[in-house]
């Protein structure tokens, strides 16, 4: 087995999943400022056992920059088994990825994300038969609890699993995408779970990044939403010089960037769906409402240009 995550400098830089934002365009501008490692948006393994196209296409692309990991969903073995055969032969990442964080109601309604983490004789099937389907390396990602199970107990479960490496999002399913992380159980975990440990939540500056690197002893970060609109946020914590987009040029120099790669990967149904990342990009911009009103409104690049008034 091909094991990246042990070739990766510390501490490890990842782009976290997320539904909706996390597509081939966004990760290759991530992974182009520094980002190590990108996740796909969660793919169902259901879909990807009966009907994979639709699936296989939003999974899209490789990029040359950064680790690729697929993260799945679901809550039957056996479509795990058979989801990683086609994703493997497909689309070729470097790793997969098992989410048993997701709060979302669609996905819990399936005995998924979050809702499979309470159940840990089925969680620990889920993740042996993925292991033995692949080739390779198998990470999860979990919260630091959902209902009676904490991530301690999941991973006191499954501790005879060859899992290479786990995303903790510091938050309980209770607060769902606010409140403060428990650095104090992320730091838990990392001095329990062999493999690489990767802190998540409320990370939106280098400040933070750095704060939360030494509270939990991690060997990295997940960033999710503190990406969106600052891809630059990478380079920032690994040092590197990314002032040139701190002002309102270099902002909508990233912006143009976005919209020809998710045009060129999507055609005009691209520049529609990069409508929901442009008020993250100039949400710190002055007169920002002004601008996401026509923004919101775009149809292609030289409609972004015009709001942007370049």
């Amino acid at each position: 087995m091909n094991n990246f995550w042990e070739k990766i400098n510390k501490p490890i830089l990842a782009l976290a999943p997320m539904a909706g934002f996390t597509d081939f365009s966004f990760r290759k501008i991530c992974a182009d400022f520094g980002a190590d490692v990108v996740y796909s948006e969660m793919a169902n393994v259901t879909a990807l056992t009966y009907q994979p196209a639709k699936t296989l296409k939003m999974l899209g692309l490789r990029h040359k920059k950064g680790y690729y990991v697929v993260q799945l969903f679901g809550s039957n073995p056996e479509h795990f088994k058979k989801a990683i055969e086609v994703v493997e032969k497909e689309i070729k990442p470097d790793g997969i990825d098992i989410n048993f964080g997701c709060p979302v109601p669609k996905v819990m309604k399936v005995k998924a994300g979050a809702e499979l983490m309470k159940d840990l004789n089925l969680s620990y099937e889920v993740i042996k038969t993925s292991i033995e389907a692949s080739k390779l390396p198998i990470s999860i990602k979990v919260r630091t609890r959902v209902g009676r199970i904490s991530a301690s107990d999941f991973l006191e479960k499954v501790k005879d699993l060859d899992i290479k490496a786990i995303m903790v999002h510091g938050r309980t399913f209770s607060q769902g995408f606010s409140g403060d992380i428990d650095c104090d159980m992320i730091q838990k975990i990392n001095n329990n779970f062999k493999g690489i440990v990767l802190a998540n939540g409320g990370i939106n500056d280098k400040e933070r990044a750095l704060e939360v690197l030494g509270d939990t002893g991690a060997d990295g970060l997940g960033i999710a939403r503190g990406a969106l609109g600052h891809p630059w946020l990478f380079g920032q914590i690994k040092g590197l010089d990314t002032k040139d987009y701190n002002d309102y040029k270099g902002v909508s120099s990233i912006i143009i960037k976005h919209a020809k790669l998710v045009y060129r990967d999507k055609g005009e149904r691209g520049i529609l769906e990069i409508r929901k990342h442009l008020p993250w990009y100039i949400q710190d911009i002055s007169g920002a409402k002004k601008i996401r009103q026509k923004l919101v409104r775009v149809e292609n690049v030289e409609d972004i240009k015009n709001a942007l008034k370049l």
